[in-house]
């Protein structure tokens, strides 16, 4: 699958502002991306790598509910050699479902949010998270996570 790369320099502010401001996690337990944080998120062992993927609204731009469905099918299918949770980025009408991929590397990571489309997606090792950007000049913001909302 070769989906049109999203092409910038660096991140629109107000895209940007949206990850950062967005929480991800499972219903139960929710995180952000924090320089502050220090939390070890359920799904993962104090060094194991993670990543946060979903193949909604590529390109950042909202897509009608079928097409985000059957993205997000075919995301599954890339990932059915890895046990994956369903969660979810994002709250209200930018709700979108993920899968939580505990073990997976970057670079896979990195592939599969360039195939689906996406502006970024979320990395991590334990308590560490990266806003990875998926644009052909790969930007890669570090953070540490903290509850959402504390």
């Amino acid at each position: 699958m070769n989906s049109p790369a999203i092409n910038f320099q660096s991140p629109p502010n107000e895209l940007r502002s949206a990850f950062l401001a967005t929480s991800y996690g499972m219903a139960q337990q929710r995180y952000q991306l924090s320089h502050a944080g220090d939390v070890l998120p359920f799904w993962s062992l104090p060094q194991q790598r993670w990543a946060i993927l979903t193949a909604w609204n590529p390109h950042g731009q909202a897509s009608d509910p079928a097409s985000n469905a059957e993205a997000q099918s075919r995301l599954q299918a890339a990932l059915a050699a890895w046990p994956a949770l369903e969660g979810v980025n994002g709250e209200g009408p930018w709700a979108e479902p993920t899968l939580i991929v505990p073990a997976l590397n970057l670079r896979r990571a990195l592939e599969l949010g360039q195939d689906f489309g996406q502006a970024a997606l979320i990395w991590g090792v334990g308590r560490r998270a990266a806003l990875v950007w998926c644009a052909p000049d790969v930007r890669v913001e570090r953070f540490w996570l903290a509850a959402a909302g504390a």
